[in-house]
């Protein structure tokens, strides 16, 4: 048969990517600080987004209707309403006003410089030691270079070659410097390991438990492993002594740095809230905090005039126009679609709603999606990063989807449920007698849940649980 060229037809239908497509799902996937950070971005890009300024409201979320059919774009004009300033804030305002008031009126009251306030980093901390300690110009030099090499647990990143390389000065005055440092408060401070750390804690804590220092110096392996007998038989000391040691070698802080740790403890914002009215839950988005735009009445006069503008100027405004309206119709959609993927999973879980952990449904994201009549890949960018408060508390909404394991009855378990019995198990052990991974196993067994060890192990390491022979207590 000859091969030839030849050129043909085919009718074929394939998902075009547009630039908007690509936003609307990307929305879909973005947490509640990510989509106020991209509004922001977008209201600074695009003139014709305006962002409504309403008078404080109640802060308690309201239910909203979203089993409505979408607006067309020519009709979306705003989203949903959201407050902008908290009560807590005013009352704080005015509180902090009326204080100024009476201050200018002659009352006594508190200065403006008490509400400053800022804490303290370690290198300021470390800082005031070295300007109030008699050093010379060399060794404070010195002293800056080490304080400066601390990471944020205190201890020294570099070697003391380096510090003497940096300075230009002998290593012997670098030496003499980092013991002087290493006095500082608080202890343990610019140690370079971990040994070394708790060792200067020992010596400035405890100067006359020698033990402790004997363990810190020659046995901190083995005492990690709880093998106390072994440290006993070696320093030919009473066990008893060596479990006392190690008591008090765990109240020494291996990060001296952490107390002025200035780390802020990220609070998470439920995008969803689940009450129960009666016998039945009620879905309510949470939807305070997030912004209510419209289109610029404004850009949207000049093109009602007469005198329209013509050109690149009416091209300009056209186009701002249609890119607004469709992030707001794609905020709108990515609500609507939370809403109805909650609504599902509350339908699925309700027994976890009455119960708690123990009565979790094993499910997985196709059950959703059929529920809801949605592509899989869809429920997973819909639940990534969004929380949900319960009557049982917070859970990402991931959170219910898992695994199911197989029970001695022939149903179906969901793998948080099971750690939570494991859990629960561990809390009530024998400190003296911890349970082994096999051990668990028969438990659970017992309880009709059949499940292999290397499963345990597994789940037991994922709840954070040591091996049993690092949670044995010898007293």
């Amino acid at each position: 048969m000859p091969i030839e060229l030849r050129q043909s037809l085919k009718l074929t239908q394939q998902p075009i990517m547009t630039p908007q497509l690509q936003q609307a799902i990307k929305l879909l996937q973005l947490s509640r600080m990510e989509l106020v950070d991209l509004v922001r971005q977008e209201e600074e890009e695009n003139p014709i987004i305006e962002e409504v300024v309403e008078p404080n409201v109640d802060a308690e979320p309201l239910e909203t209707n979203y089993e409505t059919p979408m607006a067309s774009s020519s009709e979306v004009k705003e989203t949903r309403e959201a407050d902008v300033e908290s009560p807590a804030l005013n009352w704080r305002i005015d509180g902090f006003s009326s204080r100024a008031k009476k201050s200018e009126e002659g009352e006594d009251g508190p200065t403006f410089e008490n509400f400053l306030t800022k804490k303290a980093t370690l290198s300021d901390h470390l800082f005031w030691q070295l300007r109030l300690n008699d050093f010379s110009e060399e060794e404070r030099l010195i002293g800056t270079l080490i304080i400066g090499n601390l990471n944020e647990d205190g201890l020294l990143q570099v070697s003391l070659d380096e510090i003497a390389s940096q300075s230009g000065l002998e290593l012997a005055s670098v030496e003499r410097v980092i013991q002087k440092v290493q006095a500082f408060d608080p202890p343990g401070v610019a140690a370079r390991d971990l040994r070394e750390c708790l060792l200067l804690q020992a010596q400035q804590i405890y100067p006359r438990e020698s033990l402790v220092q004997a363990l810190i110096s020659d046995h901190l392996d083995q005492l990690g492993r709880r093998n106390y007998q072994a440290i006993a038989k070696e320093l030919q000391v009473p066990m008893e002594e060596v479990v006392r040691a190690s008591r008090l070698l765990s109240e020494l802080e291996p990060k001296p740095g952490r107390s002025f740790s200035d780390e802020n403890i990220p609070y998470i914002i439920p995008d969803v809230y689940v009450y129960k009215v009666g016998d039945e839950y009620v879905v309510i988005l949470n939807e305070n905090g997030l912004p209510k735009l419209r289109i610029n009445p404004y850009y949207r006069d000049i093109l009602r005039e007469q005198a329209q503008p013509t050109g690149e100027a009416k091209e300009y405004i056209n186009e701002k126009i249609r890119s607004a309206l469709w992030l707001i119709k794609s905020i709108h959609q990515r609500q609507r679609t939370i809403y109805r993927v909650a609504k599902s999973i509350v339908r699925f879980q309700r027994e976890f709603l009455d119960g708690g952990v123990a009565y979790l449904k094993p499910m997985v994201l196709k059950d959703v999606a059929m529920d809801v009549e949605m592509h899989e890949s869809t429920i997973s960018r819909v639940t990534s990063n969004k929380y949900v408060h319960t009557p049982q508390g917070i859970f990402e909404l991931k959170y219910f989807f898992n695994s199911s394991i197989n029970t001695a009855r022939g149903e179906n378990v969901a793998s948080e449920s099971v750690k939570e019995k494991i859990r629960e198990i561990l809390s009530k052990e024998n400190g003296q007698n911890p349970y082994s991974d096999q051990e668990l196993v028969e438990i659970l067994k017992k309880q009709d849940i059949l499940i292999a060890r290397r499963t345990v192990t597994k789940y037991r390491e994922m709840l954070g649980v040591l091996p049993s022979t690092r949670r044995k207590q010898i007293l």
